[in-house]
């Protein structure tokens, strides 16, 4: 395991690791520890009971960030030769059809973050299921990113809208702004996500959906979130 560097130590013996926050005093304490010269992701995860084994327990959607990522998206996009123009419009930086696939299926280096693609060119698509699939890139219509309206997906994913989904262990982990936000902006993001979570609770989901919260800068300690007040919070943004 890698040792922690003097100012992770630092920021560990500041607070109560054990306590939980409020989602205000929770993103307040990651921002102080975010003191490196780079501006730091600030990080969520939600630990959820369900079991990822079972496609009806599958927590997966998209959420648009009401103060965006301050991270910059690369989009990929497939479709017909007529809709090409449209995407680059919108701003995707990767636009092609039947040839891109051919391309990323040849070996093509995957220089995008997410893909795109229309209903009509999945057939070319899902035959990239061995390449993009274990990267999270596959198009899939729950995340919004099979659609015909390439224009409007692509502006919607550039400007913050997120994909989210649980991973084998059943937690979801998304980033909610930078360090250089302020508090307030960050807390709205976390409260935005919190109301997604909730809202996107499986039917096969039994007791108990969010067992833990917890927020982290990229190079500082985890900070758990009181996850009852943060439930209240986004119950009162529905």
């Amino acid at each position: 395991m890698a040792r922690k560097g003097k100012r992770y130590a630092n920021a560990a013996r500041s607070y109560d690791r054990l306590a939980e926050y409020p989602p205000d005093q929770a993103v307040g304490l990651v921002k102080s520890f975010a003191t490196t010269k780079f501006d730091e992701t600030i990080d969520v995860v939600f630990k959820l009971n369900i079991d990822a084994r079972k496609a009806d327990q599958l927590v997966r959607g998209t959420v648009a960030l009401p103060n965006g990522t301050g991270q910059e998206i690369r989009v990929a996009v497939i479709a017909p030769a007529d809709r090409h123009a449209e995407a680059t419009e919108a701003g995707a930086d990767v636009v092609g059809g039947k040839d891109l696939a051919e391309e990323i299926a040849g070996g093509r280096a995957l220089d995008f973050d997410l893909m795109i693609a229309t209903p009509d060119m999945m057939a070319e698509v899902g035959k990239l299921g061995r390449v993009l699939g274990p990267r999270g890139l596959m198009p899939n219509p729950k995340a919004g990113t099979v659609t015909p309206d390439v224009g409007k997906a692509v502006s919607e994913f550039k400007a913050g809208k997120l994909e989210y989904r649980n991973d084998r262990y059943g937690n979801v982990h998304v980033p909610i702004g930078k360090a250089s936000f302020e508090p307030e902006a960050l807390r709205e993001n976390l409260v935005a996500l919190g109301a997604e979570i909730v809202r996107s609770r499986p039917a096969a989901a039994k007791g108990r959906f969010i067992m833990g919260v917890s927020v982290s800068s990229t190079m500082g300690p985890g900070v758990r979130v009181d996850t009852a007040r943060l439930v209240e919070a986004a119950e009162a943004t529905v």
